[in-house]
């Protein structure tokens, strides 16, 4: 059984901050551009990139030999050494000030916020809380709160599937086709390891999930995209969002449709507010 978190312990870790940076590169932008549908082009410096390219940047590169079952890095470091086997990014809160541009060299300062714990139906969690402050040499970019939460492994037995609610029927909405291969290429754009992914074997028979993970942040950025498609270009003044149960529509190695509302995220509330 895994050992309950000392939240004490972990709340030491509280106001630690550590600091990145990168480069917004053309490369980058078509690659981030093709898997969010967008109209690829060819960027110049100058162009701007997708709202959250900076989810891209500056990603912390560990050796292999440093990468625990699940392809995360093992704990410790700048997050706390929460003691629970799995991790997911559980939802956050974006303010968009200034657009990122081919050129820009961005550096992200993050700072840990709170440590909280709960429990929940699959037994204890833990929520790190990460604020994280995106600047470029003019200025401000975004300002942005991260929320990972941290969970054990379940014992009981998975529930029976239930088919989800329809969500209310939105004024806008759009559709493409999700598979496999986008899931992997939103992984390789970010550097993420984790397997649930993209490693089929894994998420179902390690894990439980019955199918592959679309990513929360990837969610978040095609939101975000439409969003901003809604209204002239202009990315929402704030976005939050909160993950309250597992989008794998990509459980089989066909291609799946993905469905993005204003308003809904998987068939939950996802607030957005923009710009007057």
């Amino acid at each position: 059984m895994t050992v309950k978190p000392d939240l004490d312990h972990l709340r030491q870790w509280i106001g630690r901050s550590e600091k990145a940076s990168d480069i917004v590169t053309a490369q980058l932008v078509r690659g981030l551009r093709a898997t969010l549908f967008m109209e690829i082009g060819e960027p110049k410096p100058g162009d701007a990139a997708p709202f959250t390219a900076h989810w891209c940047l500056a990603q912390p590169v560990y050796p292999m030999s440093q990468l625990g079952p699940d392809g995360h890095p093992t704990r410790g470091g700048f997050l706390p050494p929460v003691p629970l086997p799995r991790r997911m990014w559980a939802g956050g809160e974006l303010e968009f000030i200034d657009t990122l541009r081919v050129g820009d060299e961005v550096t992200r300062t993050s700072r840990i916020s709170d440590v909280t714990m709960k429990t929940g139906s699959t037994g204890v969690l833990c929520f790190v809380s990460v604020e994280h402050l995106i600047t470029t040499p003019r200025g401000t970019a975004i300002r942005e709160r991260q929320d990972i939460v941290y969970r054990d492994v379940s014992t009981a037995p998975a529930p029976a599937a239930t088919k989800p609610a329809l969500p209310p029927t939105a004024q806008h909405h759009e559709s493409h086709m999700a598979d496999p291969v986008l899931l992997f290429r939103y992984s390789a754009l970010t550097f993420n390891g984790h397997r649930i992914h993209y490693d089929r074997d894994y998420v179902t028979k390690v894990e439980g999930y019955p199918g592959l993970i679309f990513h929360g942040p990837m969610q978040a950025a095609f939101l975000v995209e439409f969003a901003a498609k809604l209204h002239g270009g202009a990315a929402p003044a704030k976005f939050s969002y909160r993950g309250v149960s597992r989008c794998s529509k990509a459980a089989s190695s066909a291609s799946t449709p993905m469905t993005m509302m204003p308003a809904w995220n998987c068939g939950r509330p996802t607030h957005l507010e923009r710009r007057p």
